[in-house]
């Protein structure tokens, strides 16, 4: 006989019913192998008395796993343990294996981990931050995107609002972008070239996996994204580094490498590169143009940050000047709104974005209809480009008083060029400030901002890293500031 009362307990505090505790504990016996198949099992009167409970209790246990097809009840002798079941022999621990085999912990199968995944999720945490260049929600429409929402949840025929749409997503955002990128960017599409996406990494995703193949070779900068190194790297290209200077990605290296081995993707940040901030120069925006029409490689435009330049009219996106089709332009609101709301679009050809669209369908069929509706509402009533505007100048105010800041409090520790456009500053710390150390002391003092690891290369230690400015207003600019120049200043 088993020990019921040792490895059989109900606890009456849970909120399991007591007759699925009693019966989910004696499958996992059966399981186990501590209760072998055809063994009989003591009856109801019996193990209602050695566990403390009422007859009715072990009855409602016994009776679903024989609906489940655990036991069977043979007439006239008892309730056992089916005959079919595999013979299972109950397995000894040794000390220090109870862990190892928690199955909540570790799978009871091989798999591969995959070094360029490892990177850190950024979370919203403290008060203070110097982030990576993010928006500031509390200047977000917020009650505009109440009211969309709620008048698009609850307005209409609900079959077609709350069902399946288009794979591509919404046709009323679609229409709306197409014409905002139109006026804004001086692009020439319709609905037809417009898939929304959950944001820009779903759009990189979908286009690494839909349009490169192993072995490909995707051209990135030297210092780039690693947001999108990862999904080229997940495809199974071979990464090809290209250098990056004050004018952007140097495109004449670029041109050495297609007249040596087929190119099949450029990824770049042309408006404001990522994380230096310094914009694509004119005449390499027109010799990329003219190289991916020659060697017919695919340019992947990730504009980021458009809506935010600080100077005159920022320099249009290389997808309104494509002659030949090569370009997909991506973008999404996370900047623009927020990044709780994920919504964002990937332009290009119709039968790219058809075929896109087909791939998109397997990982997640469509989005949030009704969020995409509401900001194609924001964008028809003119309510985005109006936040648009009160964000730019918000935003230019916080970054030349916090360019100011790091001049005057912080100028004999750092380097930096006051950006034209965008959230965040690319800072370049004296070698004599431990960034690492730097970052951990700030942290324990309520500041949060990224010690730039992640900007390194082998052999290549830049000691430097983005500090966002737009999501703090200028107080909380002014107090950053003021922990950074005490921790250099006092080492605490």
């Amino acid at each position: 006989m088993i020990a019921y009362q040792t490895l059989l307990a109900i606890d009456k505090t849970s909120k399991l019913p007591a007759y699925l505790q009693l019966a989910n504990q004696l499958m996992n016996l059966v399981r186990g192998g501590e209760l072998r198949a055809g063994q009989k099992l003591l009856g109801t009167r019996q193990l209602a008395q050695f566990l403390g409970i009422h007859r009715k209790t072990v009855v409602q246990a016994y009776d679903e796993l024989l609906a489940q097809g655990w036991l069977e009840s043979r007439t006239g002798s008892g309730t056992y343990v089916v005959e079919n079941l595999p013979e299972i022999k109950p397995q000894q621990l040794v000390d220090g294996q109870q862990e190892r085999r928690n199955p909540t912990k570790t799978a009871g199968f091989s798999f591969e981990t995959l070094p360029h995944l490892w990177r850190p999720v950024l979370v919203s945490g403290q008060e203070l931050h110097l982030d990576d260049g993010f928006p500031d929600p509390r200047l977000a429409p917020l009650n505009e995107l109440t009211r969309a929402y709620r008048s698009n949840l609850l307005q209409g025929n609900q079959y077609v609002r709350l069902g399946y749409g288009d794979t591509k997503g919404s046709v009323w955002l679609r229409r709306e972008l197409a014409l905002y990128l139109n006026e804004t960017r001086g692009l020439k599409i319709t609905e037809e070239n417009v898939l929304i996406t959950r944001g820009t990494m779903m759009g990189l995703y979908l286009v690494a996996t839909g349009l490169v193949k192993k072995g490909d070779n995707v051209a990135v900068g030297a210092l780039s994204w690693s947001g999108a190194n990862m999904n080229f790297l997940q495809a199974g290209a071979n990464l090809l580094q290209l250098p990056i200077d004050e004018h952007g990605l140097v495109v004449e290296e670029l041109e050495q490498h297609c007249q040596k081995r087929p190119v099949r993707l450029v990824y770049l940040t042309s408006h404001h590169h990522y994380p230096t901030t310094v914009a694509l120069r004119a005449d390499r925006r027109l010799k990329l143009l003219r190289l991916a029409e020659e060697y017919g490689f695919i340019v992947f435009e990730d504009d980021y940050d458009y809506d935010f330049h600080y100077l005159s009219k920022p320099l249009l996106p290389l997808a309104s000047a494509d002659p030949a089709g090569t370009v997909l332009y991506c973008g999404s609101f996370t900047k623009a709104i927020s990044p709780a709301f994920r919504v964002g679009y990937l332009v290009g050809p119709e039968n790219v974005i058809n075929h896109l669209a087909q791939l998109r369908r397997i990982i997640d069929r469509q989005g949030d209809l009704i969020l995409e509706n509401s900001f194609a509402e924001l964008l028809q009533n003119g309510v985005i480009q109006r936040h648009l505007r009160k964000s730019l100048r918000e935003y230019r105010e916080r970054r030349d008083v916090f360019c100011e800041l790091l001049k005057t409090q912080l100028g004999d520790y750092l380097d930096f060029q006051v950006p034209d456009g965008g959230m965040a500053v690319w800072s370049r710390f004296s070698k004599e400030i431990n960034l690492e150390l730097l970052s951990e002391k700030a942290f324990k003092k309520e500041l949060v901002f990224s010690n730039g690891k992640h900007h390194n290369s082998p052999g290549n230690v830049l000691n430097s890293t983005r500090l966002g400015f737009a999501s703090s207003t200028v107080e909380e600019l002014e107090k950053c500031v003021n922990i950074l120049r005490n921790i250099i200043l006092k080492g605490a």
